[in-house]
């Protein structure tokens, strides 16, 4: 008897429709026949089921099964189709009666006693199922929360085979899994790191405001002991949460890579990646033999925060360049070519030479051999280059108020939200095309002669040139400004510090 199950393989991020088809021969001795590019996990779940199918109280087939897995051509790794092939082994043997599974995506590992496992990119089989117009999905328990964020789909949860076949066989009712959307709501612990802590840096806390306001990569360029990393880690403390349409796209990829914490149906505080230097290329862009995301991908409506910069290899900072500049990473293959999003912040930190001084200990050719280590390209794609000076000592035993985490993230929020009404949602100033610049980041005359000289004596790019005009969109933002003036544009102009001939 033949039987067909709906489940799904996970290629990268993205959900692949798998249909799990089962046959069981009426005569001849017992043989299991795998076919459909099964990678070893899949291979596997033979035994898996086998034990399952036993140890839940279920027999096992008397004669020999053909199991494909289509389409033919993709290969099938992972352990989410354990209980679509389970589930079509007894609807094949004639255990399973009703043709409800007819109706449900299915997915999930099964232990050898019959319990079902969590598996990865649940959130994309719900999204596949909402798009197949299916009733819903049917997934282990833990994974159920993740899932039922999608509206329009029945997420049934299950803790065991037993649960499933009896659902199916609509001798057990189980309620659809409903999504608790503010168990996760943010709350700002009074704990968490505050600007307050730096001490002096107005300026450079200025040029963090600004960045975070507008989504800005920035660079933080001094000498040891500044306050640079310091500084760095406290930038998340003044960013908006996530929206529910960057929720659901960085959950995506937490679900894909198996890295959502229990429990938790969407993420919705930015995420924050920092790799080490010694990180490869192909843990910061992603990739692999079957494709998975790297910490770009990580970082998705996030922070990447490289510290101490020109440390990383050359090879894997010159793989930043696309996605700083398109949002997204493509990685190719032989097979196919996937695509992940990479929209994130670039936060990084560097000394300004070898031994982490400037000039006045250091010759000017050293300074120069150590920034050669970051590309022109690269140094291009940074909106903000901003120095870190050493902190004088009356600044540092200074118990006047500094500017803190309150005061920064309620001006960030507030220029969000005009930039939220003019560019539309969740489009803010440094995700402008070139064609919205001239609408919404014109520029006056004087405007106009300032750049021009700007450019003629920094030698701007025309890449520098659009990225000015960002930065200074973001400055008029802050200021409650409808329209760029000089001293917004004069503020973008001198971040562009390694721009200038030393």
């Amino acid at each position: 008897m033949l039987a067909r199950v709906h489940s799904f393989i996970l290629v990268g991020i993205d959900a692949i429709a798998c249909e799990v088809e089962v046959d069981v021969a009426s005569r001849g001795d017992i043989k299991f026949t795998l076919v459909g590019l099964p990678q070893a996990a899949v291979k596997e779940s033979i035994e898996r089921v086998n034990r399952a199918l036993v140890n839940g109280g279920f027999s096992l087939p008397k004669h020999p099964v053909a199991i494909n897995l289509a389409p033919a051509d993709l290969k099938k790794e992972g352990n989410a189709l354990d209980l679509p092939i389970a589930i079509g082994l007894l609807k094949a043997m004639g255990a399973l009666k009703t043709d409800k599974h007819k109706h449900y995506l299915l997915a999930g590992e099964l232990a050898l006693d019959g319990r079902v496992r969590t598996i990865r990119g649940c959130l994309a089989l719900a999204l596949l199922a909402r798009q197949k117009k299916m009733a819903g999905v049917i997934v282990p328990a833990d994974n159920a929360q993740e899932a039922a964020v999608v509206q329009g789909v029945d997420v049934i949860p299950v803790s065991s085979l037993a649960q499933a076949f009896g659902f199916l066989t609509e001798t057990l009712e189980i309620e659809p899994e409903v999504a608790d959307m503010t168990r996760n709501a943010s709350q700002r612990a009074d704990d968490k790191l505050d600007f307050a802590d730096v001490k002096g840096q107005s300026a450079v806390k200025r040029a963090i405001t600004v960045a975070c306001a507008g989504g800005h990569n920035i660079l933080m360029i001094g000498p040891p002991g500044t306050g640079k990393t310091m500084l760095a880690s406290r930038i998340p403390s003044i960013l908006p949460p996530l929206s529910l349409q960057e929720s659901l796209e960085t959950t995506r990829v937490y679900s894909a890579l198996g890295l959502l914490p229990a429990g938790v149906s969407l993420l919705d505080e930015r995420p924050v990646r920092t790799p080490h230097h010694s990180a490869t290329g192909q843990a910061l862009i992603g990739g692999g033999t079957i494709p998975r995301p790297g910490e770009c991908s990580m970082a998705h409506n996030g922070i990447l925060f490289l510290d101490e910069l020109p440390e990383f290899s050359r090879y894997s900072l010159e793989m930043l360049r696309q996605p700083l500049e398109s949002g997204s990473v493509v990685i190719a293959r032989s097979q196919a070519t996937l695509t992940f999003p990479a929209r994130f912040m670039l936060v990084a930190a560097m000394n300004p030479s070898t031994s982490g001084h400037g000039p006045a200990k250091k010759t000017t050719q050293d300074r120069d051999r150590y920034m050669d280590r970051i590309s022109g390209p690269l140094l291009d794609r940074i909106d903000i280059h901003i120095e870190v000076p050493a902190v004088p000592y009356s600044e540092l035993t200074s118990k006047a108020p500094t500017l803190d985490s309150t005061t920064m993230r309620s001006l960030v929020t507030a220029a969000r939200e005009v930039q939220k009404q003019r560019n539309g949602p969740d489009k803010i100033n440094a995700h402008l095309a070139s064609r919205d610049l001239a609408k919404h980041a014109g520029l006056t005359e004087g405007c106009l002669r300032l750049m021009k000289q700007a450019m003629d004596e920094l030698g701007l790019s025309a890449r520098a040139f659009d990225k000015v005009r960002r930065v200074a969109r973001t400055c008029a933002d802050l200021d409650g400004a409808t329209e760029i003036a000089e001293h917004h544009l004069a503020e973008a102009v001198q971040y562009r510090l390694l721009d200038r001939k030393f």
